[in-house]
C-alpha cells in the first residue's frame, strides 16, 4: 500500500503506516548476534569448553540465520513500489530464509532454549514477520490466498500466546511489537472479512494499550486510542446489519464468487479484454478509514478479488509453484492501493501500470476524492477546464469539502483532470470516478480509438442520505454489495438472514436480465461490450445500471444530480430507464415491503 505526502492535512496516528505491512525502518545497526553467541553460551551453562561442539554449531548457525533474515526484511524497504518483476528473487531469497530459520528453531528448540536462552517472544516475532511476507506478497500480487497464510502465521502467535510473557518485562519496546503486531493482524482479518476475530483482538488490543500506558507513560498513548477508534469506526461502516435467528450478525463477503458475475450465454458477443491491472485511490476528507485504507478503497478492493483459497501447504514459497500446481482459473488483477497521493506520485504507478500492461488487457483506474472545482467561466471547454478531483498536497483544505481555484488564469495543480489521463487511453482504460465532481470526467474524448469507459457517481446526495458520507459513499457501496446499498436507500437497517439470501438469489436474476438487455441493444456504445467479457467489469457494469435504476426510480432522488453517470452515455430507454428492469425492481421492493419508496410508473413520472 503506498502514501501520499506525509504534509496530509487529515489527522492519523503515527503508527498508521505501519499498520499496512510497511517494513519498519531498522534500528541503528549493531554488531552481528553471532558475535555474543559464544559469550551468552557461557552464561547459560559454564565455561565454553564445557559445550558441545555440536550444540556450539548450532547457536552459531541459528544467530547467522537471524542475521540473515533481518538483513533481508529491512531490505524490502528499499525495493521499488511499483512494477511487477523486480521484486520477486528478492522475496524469494527472503522466504527462503524464513522458511530455514523457522524450521531451524522447531528442530533445535531445546539448546536453543538452554543454550541461546531463546524466548517465546523472540518465536513470535520470527513468525510476525513470516506473517508480514505473507501480507506483502498479497499487496503486490493480490492473490487473497496469501491473507490465508498471513492469518495462519498471526493466528499461531495468538493461540500459542508467543507475547504472552512481554509484558513482564521491563522493556516498553517489546510492548510495542506486540501492539503492533495486533495492529497487523487486525488488518489481515478486516480484508478476510472475519469480523468475529476483529472484534476479539480489538478488544484484546485495548486492554493491552491501557496496560502499556499505565506501566509506561508513554507519550504514543492517544496515538494507539487513535488505532482502536479507527477500527471501531471502519468495522461499523457498513449501514445494514444481517442477522441470524439468534440475533447474531451474519459476516458476509462481497469477492467475486462462482456464481458473482451473470454468466456469458450463448449468441452473445463481446469482447475478449480482460482486467489486468487496477489503480485504487482514495483521497476523501474525513472518511472512516483504518490504517491507509478507507471503507471506498475496501469495498472496491473487495470487488476486484475472487473469494481467497487456501495454498497447499503453510511456507510454500510464493511465486516458485509449478505450473501445474497451480489454479486453473484466472487470477485475481493486479492492484496498487493509494491512500493520498500526490500527483507525482500517481502518475508515477500509471505510468508503470500503463508500461507492464499485456496485449489484450484493461487498466481501471477508481477514484474515490475530494472534487475540485474551477471558479468563473472560461472561453474554452477543454480537458482542463470542468476541474477534477484533488490529489494530495500540504495545503489547507478549504471548508473540508472541495478545493476552489483562487485564481482564475492558472488551473488548480493539486488536482487530477481529465486531460491528465488522456495519455493512457492509447490502451483500453476503465474509469470509476466518486467524487463530489464526477461530471468533469464526463467530457472525455477519445483520441486513439481504444475502449474507454467512464462510470461517474451522483454530485449529491438527497439531504436524507448526507450524512452517511464519512462512513463510505453509497455509489461505491452499489458497486460493492448492490443489495446493503439498496436496503439502506429503502430505509432498512437490518435483514434476516433467510430474506437476505432470497433477496440476494433475486439480484442474480436481475443482473442476468441486464447483462441481456446490454448484449442486446442496438444502440449502445461498443465500449462496453468490448469490456464485458470480463467478470470484473461485467459485474461492475450490471451493478452500475442496477444503482442508476434504482436512483432513477427512488422517490428522494429527484434531481439530475442524484443519478449516475457515464461516458460514452448509455442508451436509458434500453438500460436504466427499460420497464422490464423497472418491473424487477419493483419485485425486489415488494419483497423487502418497501414499495411505497419507489415510483410506480417512473417514464410517466419524467
Amino acid at each position: 500500500m503506498v502514501r501520499g505526502a506525509r504534509q496530509s492535512q487529515q489527522p492519523r496516528s503515527r503508527l498508521a503506516p505501519r499498520l499496512t505491512g510497511t517494513v519498519e525502518k531498522p534500528p541503528r545497526k549493531r554488531k552481528s548476534r553471532t558475535e555474543f553467541a559464544l559469550k551468552e553460551i557461557m552464561s547459560s551453562g559454564g565455561a565454553e569448553d564445557d559445550i558441545p561442539q555440536g550444540e556450539r554449531k548450532t547457536v552459531t548457525d541459528f544467530c547467522y540465520l537471524l542475521d540473515k533474515s533481518k538483513q533481508l526484511f529491512n531490505g524490502l524497504r528499499d525495493l521499488p513500489q511499483y512494477g511487477q518483476k523486480q521484486w520477486q528473487s528478492y522475496f524469494g531469497r527472503t522466504f527462503d530464509v524464513y522458511t530455514k530459520l523457522w524450521k531451524f528453531q522447531q528442530q533445535h528448540r531445546q539448546v536453543l532454549d538452554n543454550r541461546y536462552g531463546l524466548k517465546r517472544w523472540q518465536i513470535g516475532e520470527i513468525a510476525s514477520k513470516i506473517g508480514q511476507l505473507y501480507y506483502h506478497y498479497y499487496l503486490r500480487t493480490s492473490e487473497t490466498s496469501y491473507l490465508n497464510e498471513a492469518f495462519s502465521f498471526y493466528s499461531a502467535i495468538r493461540q500459542r500466546s508467543y507475547y504472552s510473557q512481554v509484558n513482564k518485562e521491563d522493556r516498553p519496546e517489546l510492548v510495542v511489537k506486540k501492539l503492533r503486531y495486533y495492529a497487523r493482524f487486525i488488518v489481515v482479518c478486516l480484508l478476510l472479512n472475519k469480523m468475529d476475530v476483529v472484534k476479539d483482538l480489538v478488544k484484546e488490543l485495548s486492554d493491552e494499550i491501557e496496560d502499556y500506558t499505565h506501566r509506561f507513560n508513554t507519550e504514543d498513548q492517544v496515538e494507539w486510542n487513535l488505532v482502536l477508534q479507527e477500527v471501531a469506526s471502519f468495522i461499523e461502516a457498513d449501514p445494514v446489519m444481517v442477522l441470524n435467528d439468534d440475533n447474531t450478525i451474519v459476516i458476509t463477503s462481497n469477492r467475486l464468487a462462482e456464481t458473482g458475475a451473470p454468466l456469458l450465454e450463448q449468441g452473445m458477443i463481446v469482447g475478449q479484454l480482460s482486467l489486468a491491472d487496477a489503480l485504487i485511490i482514495g483521497n476523501c476528507n474525513n472518511q472512516v478509514k483504518f490504517s491507509e485504507l478507507t471503507v471506498d478503497m475496501f469495498r472496491m478492493l473487495q470487488a476486484l478479488e475472487r473469494e481467497p483459497m487456501n495454498l497447499a501447504s503453510q511456507m510454500n514459497k510464493p511465486g516458485m509453484q509449478e505450473s501445474a500446481d497451480k489454479p486453473t482459473r484466472r487470477e485475481n488483477p493486479h492492484k496498487y492501493l493509494l491512500y493520498k497521493p500526490t500527483f507525482s506520485q500517481l502518475y508515477t504507478f500509471l505510468a508503470a501500470s500503463f508500461k507492464e500492461l499485456p496485449a489484450n488487457s484493461v487498466l481501471l483506474i477508481y477514484l474515490s476524492a475530494t472534487g475540485v472545482f474551477p471558479t468563473g467561466r472560461s472561453d474554452s471547454e477543454g480537458p482542463y477546464d470542468f476541474g477534477g478531483v484533488l490529489t494530495n498536497s500540504n495545503r489547507d483544505i478549504i471548508n473540508g469539502d472541495a478545493i476552489h481555484k483562487r485564481n482564475q488564469s492558472h488551473k488548480e495543480m493539486h488536482c487530477l483532470h481529465p486531460g491528465d489521463l488522456y495519455p493512457f487511453t492509447r490502451k483500453p482504460l476503465f474509469i470509476i470516478v466518486d467524487s463530489s465532481n464526477s461530471v468533469a470526467y464526463k467530457n472525455f474524448t477519445n483520441l486513439f480509438g481504444q475502449p474507454l469507459v467512464c462510470l461517474l457517481s451522483p454530485t449529491a446526495y438527497p439531504k436524507a442520505l448526507q450524512d452517511q458520507s464519512q462512513r463510505g459513499s453509497l455509489f461505491t457501496l452499489f458497486l460493492n454489495n448492490p443489495l446493503m446499498a439498496f436496503l439502506f436507500v429503502s430505509g432498512l437497517s437490518s435483514m434476516r438472514r433467510g430474506l437476505w439470501e432470497k433477496c440476494q438469489e433475486y439480484l442474480r436474476k436481475i443482473n442476468r436480465d441486464i447483462a441481456q438487455l446490454l448484449t442486446h441493444s442496438r444502440s449502445i456504445d461498443q465500449a462496453f461490450l468490448q469490456f464485458f467479457g470480463d467478470e470484473f467489469l461485467r459485474l461492475l457494469l450490471t451493478r452500475f445500471i442496477f444503482c442508476s435504476a434504482t436512483m432513477r426510480m427512488h422517490k428522494i432522488f429527484r434531481e439530475t444530480r442524484n443519478y449516475p453517470e457515464s461516458y460514452p452515455q448509455l442508451p436509458r430507454d434500453e438500460t436504466v430507464e427499460n420497464p422490464h428492469l423497472q418491473k424487477h425492481i419493483l419485485e425486489l421492493a415488494s419483497i423487502l415491503d418497501v414499495r411505497n419508496v419507489f415510483f410506480e410508473n417512473t417514464i410517466d413520472d419524467y
